[in-house]
Order: C-alpha cells, then sequence, then structure tokens
C-alpha cells in the first residue's frame, strides 16, 4: 500500500475515534476533574491547517504521549497540563517541548526577543547563564508564556487511551512513533504539508517547517503501516 493510502487510513480512524469521544477538546476548557484515562496518545489540530492530499479535515500538527520510562508516574492528564500551563495563563516552557517550539515560532513571526526562551533546565539557570536574577527571567518570560498558551488552548485534540504499562515498550510508544513518522514528511516525500501563512513556518527548527509539525522526534524515520491495525483495534475498544 502507498503512504497516501495510509495517511487516509489514519485520518479515517482519527474520524472514528472522534465519534467515540463525541467531538474535539480545546486545552482552555479541560481540567484534571474530567474524566481523563490514565494513560494514551494526544492529537492536536491547528486552526488554518488543513489536510490538501489525503482528504478534506484539519490537519494533525501534534502527536505525542507520556510515561515512556518504567519509572514513570506520569497520567495523560499530567501531560496535557503542562502543555495547557496554569491557571493564570503562564506556563512553564521547560517542562514541554511543545510549548517551547510554540513560543519561540512566536517570537521570530512577531520579531520580538526573548534571551532566556530555551535556556537552562530551570528560570534559576537560566538567570545563572544570563546574569539576571530569577524575577527579571519570569517577568520576560511571562507575556510569552501567556501568548503560547492562548495558541495551544484553542487547539482541538483528540487522545487515544492505551492503558499499558508505562515503559519505551509501550504500545502508546509505538502509536506516537508510528504517526508521528507517518505524518512527517521528510522521509517520504510531502503529504499534506503545512499551510505557507502556518505558525510553524516561523519555527528555527528545520525538522518543524519540513515536517509540518510541532514534534522533532520520529519526524525524519521509516514507518510501520502496522501499527494501523494496532490503532483501529485500540480505537474501537475506547
Amino acid at each position: 500500500m502507498s503512504r497516501l493510502h495510509d495517511l487516509t487510513r489514519f485520518y479515517d480512524l482519527l474520524g472514528e475515534l472522534h465519534g467515540i469521544l463525541g467531538g474535539f477538546r480545546q486545552l482552555h476548557d479541560c481540567d484534571g476533574g474530567m474524566p481523563w484515562p490514565m494513560r494514551g496518545v494526544y492529537f492536536f489540530f491547528e486552526e488554518g491547517e488543513q489536510r490538501t492530499e489525503s482528504g478534506t479535515g484539519p490537519r494533525v500538527v501534534r502527536v505525542g504521549t507520556h510515561a515512556l520510562t518504567t519509572t514513570s508516574k506520569t497520567r495523560l492528564w499530567d501531560r496535557l497540563k503542562q502543555h495547557k500551563g496554569t491557571q493564570s495563563g503562564a506556563g512553564d516552557h521547560r517542562g514541554s517541548i511543545f510549548r517551547l517550539l510554540v513560543g519561540q515560532a512566536l517570537l521570530n513571526r512577531d520579531g520580538r526577543r526573548c534571551p532566556t526562551w530555551g535556556v537552562g533546565r530551570t528560570r534559576g539557570d537560566a538567570a545563572r547563564k544570563k546574569h539576571l536574577t530569577p524575577a527579571q527571567v519570569q517577568e520576560s518570560e511571562t507575556p510569552i508564556e501567556q501568548a503560547v498558551s492562548a495558541c495551544i488552548g484553542q487547539m482541538p485534540f483528540l487522545w487515544l487511551p492505551i492503558e499499558d504499562a508505562p515503559g519505551p515498550a509501550s504500545q502508546r510508544g509505538l502509536v506516537e512513533r508510528n504517526a508521528i513518522a507517518l505524518l512527517g514528511n521528510h522521509v517520504h516525500g510531502v503529504l499534506d504539508p503545512a499551510s505557507p501563512t502556518s505558525l510553524g513556518q516561523h519555527s528555527d527548527r528545520r525538522k518543524v517547517r519540513i515536517s509540518g509539525l510541532w514534534n522533532q522526534n520520529h519526524v525524519d524515520e521509516i514507518y510501520d503501516p502496522g501499527f494501523l491495525d494496532l490503532f483501529a483495534d485500540l480505537a474501537r475498544r475506547t
């Protein structure tokens, strides 16, 4: 089968999942009190980003999961909450590569600078490296974090419950990496490319610009079409 066939099937399965879940969610409307599964894989879409070859409808722009180490206790909502940000509308891009990538693209698009964005593992690290106080770092980063929360918070998303044990060999990891490899446009040629006006076009990461995804890992790998059978089985068990 061709990649186009597999991509079309992938979106057909997401369509089934959309019906099973009762539609998209948006993070700005979500909280931890909702009935989330313990574990799963999530799929984000973005306003204005449409499929062009595999059919009609919105295009996936981010795939992710969690708990890929045997010691991890992270739940699906824990990971989504990191992407959502805080109650005040801020957040911490150092705990979410999704937030980091979106924030840098916003800075580039708007011609703004934030010298500590992406620097260090904590604000304290960034402050030491840039000879600033943690308060100065927070002051400069907060407007960007708020813009990131607003951007990601309105992105529609779906999730596929996969309640297996944490670890790199989990079914969640298999679905995540193969979905990203299928969607990525590095190896197999370009299908459903990002629109010329997409925010991702302003990313400083070549893999983001080429793949059209807010992902870096797995975008340049070969996918195994067999993961679609697993996806179909898991979706119909939801």
